[in-house]
C-alpha cells in the first residue's frame, strides 16, 4: 500500500515553476530518499506534501489524505523535520516535547508515557531540563527529531536532517532513522545533498533536477546503469580526440566530456585502464590523471543532467561544535 503517492504535481511562484510535474509512488515501511542540489525542487515538494504550500496544480496522497483537501488529517499523521529545527529557544527540552504531546491532543498517560519514550531516544542526558537555546547543534537536531515523533506519526518527513552536523552526530541521526525504519515500519521520506546519507539509509531514490523527476531506482540500480567502473581522464588538448581514443578500447561503455574531464563509463576498470592510457597516447592526448573509480550517485546526475549533484558545501560541510554529546 502506498504513503505517498503524487501525480503531476506541480508548484510555482509566479513564472519560476519550482516542481515541474513530480509523480512519486512510496510504499508504506518504505525509506525514499529525494536527492538534489540546491534549487532542485526538494524542500518545495517537501513543502507541499506537508501541507505548508498549496500545490498549484497535480495532485498528492500523503497517509491515504488529499494535502490540497484535507490538510488537516495529513498533518495529524505526519511527522516533519524540516532544515531549520523548530524549537522554542527559552523552554527545556522537556517542555518542548510535552508541548508537542499537548498540541496532538494525546490524553495525560500517554503524553507522559510518550515524553519519558523520547527524552530516552534524545540521549542528551540532564541537558533535557535546560533550555533549548543552549543546546549545540546536534542535541537541538535531535530533540527536533523527538518532537516529530511524540505523536507516532505514519509518515516521518525529515528535509537535510544532517546539514551542518559533525560526522559523530550524523551517524546518531542515521543510527535512529534506521532503528524507526527497522523495528517501528515507519515510512520515511529524506530530502539530502549529501550521496553518502543516501546510499547508507535509503531503499529507493529520486533524483530531482530542474523540479523534474529524471531518474528513480535503488541506489545500486541507478549505478549499474552507467557502467560496472569509472575512469575519469583529466585531459590536455582535444577532448573530442579523447573521446575517439576512447571508444576504440573495448569495455567501454559510455564516455562523456565536462569541461577538460573525460568520464568513461566502462564494464572492468581494472582490465580498462591501461588500454584507455595507451589509446590517449597514440591519439596524441596528454593526461594530467587517470583515475578509476566505482560509480556513484553522482555520477548518475552527471550523466543525466551535465551537472554534479553533490556541492562542493555537500562535500565538506562545516562541522559544528557539538558539545555535550
Amino acid at each position: 500500500m502506498s504513503a505517498i503517492t503524487a501525480e503531476r504535481l506541480e508548484r510555482s511562484f509566479g513564472e519560476l515553476r519550482a516542481v515541474a510535474g513530480v509523480d512519486l509512488d512510496i510504499a508504506e515501511g518504505e525509506i525514499y530518499g529525494f536527492l538534489g542540489p540546491n534549487g532542485a525542487g526538494k524542500s518545495t515538494t517537501v513543502r507541499v506534501l506537508t501541507t505548508l504550500i498549496t500545490p498549484s496544480g497535480g495532485r498528492a496522497v500523503v497517509a491515504g489524505f488529499d494535502v490540497a483537501k484535507d490538510p488537516e488529517a495529513v498533518r495529524l499523521r505526519i511527522g516533519v523535520a524540516l532544515q531549520a529545527a523548530a524549537l522554542d529557544p527559552k523552554q527545556t527540552g522537556r517542555e518542548q516535547l510535552d508541548l508537542q504531546a499537548r498540541l496532538y491532543g494525546l490524553p495525560t498517560a500517554d503524553r507522559q508515557r510518550r515524553v519519558k519514550e523520547m527524552v530516552e531516544l534524545v540521549g542528551i542526558g540532564d541537558a533535557i531540563d535546560r533550555r533549548v537555546g543552549t543546546y549545540s547543534g546536534g542535541m537541538a537536531r535531535r530533540l527536533d527529531l523527538a518532537t516529530a515523533l511524540v505523536h507516532r506519526p505514519q509518515v516521518l518527513f525529515l528535509d537535510e536532517p544532517t546539514t551542518g552536523l559533525d560526522p559523530a552526530s550524523r551517524a546518531r541521526v542515521w543510527a535512529e532513522v534506521r532503528r524507526l525504519n527497522e523495528q517501528d515500519g515507519l515510512t520515511i521520506f529524506l530530502t539530502t545533498q549529501y550521496l553518502e546519507e543516501a546510499d547508507e539509509l535509503a531503499s529507493r531514490v529520486g533524483i530531482i533536477a530542474g523540479g523534474r523527476l529524471v531518474a528513480e531506482g535503488a541506489p545500486d540500480e541507478l549505478k549499474r546503469r552507467i557502467g560496472s567502473d569509472v575512469v575519469v581522464a583529466e585531459v590536455d588538448g582535444e577532448c573530442a580526440v579523447a573521446v575517439e581514443a576512447a571508444w576504440t578500447v573495448d569495455g567501454v561503455q559510455a564516455v562523456e566530456v565536462h569541461g577538460a574531464q573525460v568520464t568513461v563509463s566502462v564494464q572492468d576498470g581494472s582490465a580498462t585502464v591501461g588500454p584507455l592510457a595507451v589509446a590517449f597516447q597514440r591519439a596524441g592526448v596528454g593526461t594530467r590523471s587517470l583515475t578509476l573509480r566505482s560509480p556513484t550517485l553522482d555520477d548518475v546526475f552527471l550523466a543525466l543532467t551535465g551537472a554534479h549533484l553533490e556541492t562542493k558545501d555537500a562535500k565538506n560541510p562545516k562541522n559544528s561544535a557539538d558539545v555535550n554529546e
